[in-house]
């Protein structure tokens, strides 16, 4: 299933940005305009349409909202080496997302889709320990995975170490930590790293973070959802970085 893509907006993005599909199946008799719009960029793409049953779709993905589009990818990701990372991005307005451990699907589509509402450059993630591209991630992203690169390294740490060598700040997100997000500048080349749903950032990642920085908790609840909580800190980011260009 890692190669399917599932659901209209995703599939429309993917089409939109030249997401490389092969196949894409309808539902027999389906007539909604979204569905149409889909059907006419993947003939404008030279993509294979095919119409089909439900029982056929669902056998495919699974029970699941695929919303009677399915899709089949050539390239299931859009990968980048980690040099072309860095280079990728102007010095002094570099931005990227480090995730370790994050495996759950929904969360990770969650993180995708905020990380390019924020405008990071990339994603870097371990070969080990992380989610890969599925169907879910991408419907849950709603078709984000289409407008930024994911680089997978093989040691996530000495790729933190080498953010810092070039000259990227390097915050991790620790719940119990003391320093305030809201309390340092987040300005110039910054990367975020955010840990597994469980246990958070591994010793050895916190270890080599330039610091570590906790969003403010002032309910009853003490703890966010590694989504929700990473959204609130890339958005930190964007509002320093807009309030510089004011």
């Amino acid at each position: 299933m890692a190669d399917l893509l599932y659901g209209v907006n995703p599939i429309i993005e993917a089409l939109e940005q030249n997401g490389q599909l092969k196949v894409l199946w309808i539902l027999r008799g389906e007539t909604k305009p979204r569905v149409q719009l889909a059907v006419d960029l993947a003939l404008d793409s030279n993509v294979t349409v095919k119409r089909v049953e439900r029982f056929e779709l669902d056998k495919m993905v699974g029970k699941v909202s695929h919303q009677g589009v399915v899709a089949q990818r050539l390239a299931p990701e859009r990968t980048i080496s980690f040099v072309d990372l860095l280079n990728s991005a102007e010095v002094g307005n570099r931005f990227f997302l480090v995730l370790d451990g994050v495996t759950d699907p929904h969360n990770f589509g969650a993180l995708i889709r905020s990380a390019v509402a924020a405008g990071c450059q990339g994603i870097i993630v371990g070969k080990d320990r992380s989610c890969p591209l599925t169907a879910v991630v991408e419907k849950t992203s709603a078709g984000a995975t289409a407008h930024i690169p994911i680089c997978r390294v093989t040691n996530l740490s000495r790729a933190v170490e080498e953010l810092k060598s070039a000259g990227v700040w390097v915050y991790g997100l620790a719940g119990e930590e003391s320093s305030c997000i809201y309390d340092v500048d987040l300005c110039g080349d910054v990367a975020l790293v955010a840990g597994s749903e469980g246990k958070g950032l591994r010793p050895i990642i916190r270890k080599n973070c330039d610091a570590l920085l906790s969003i403010p908790m002032l309910g009853a609840i003490e703890s966010l959802n590694v989504s929700v909580a990473t959204g609130i800190a890339l958005f930190e980011v964007v509002r320093r970085r807009v309030e510089i260009k004011k």
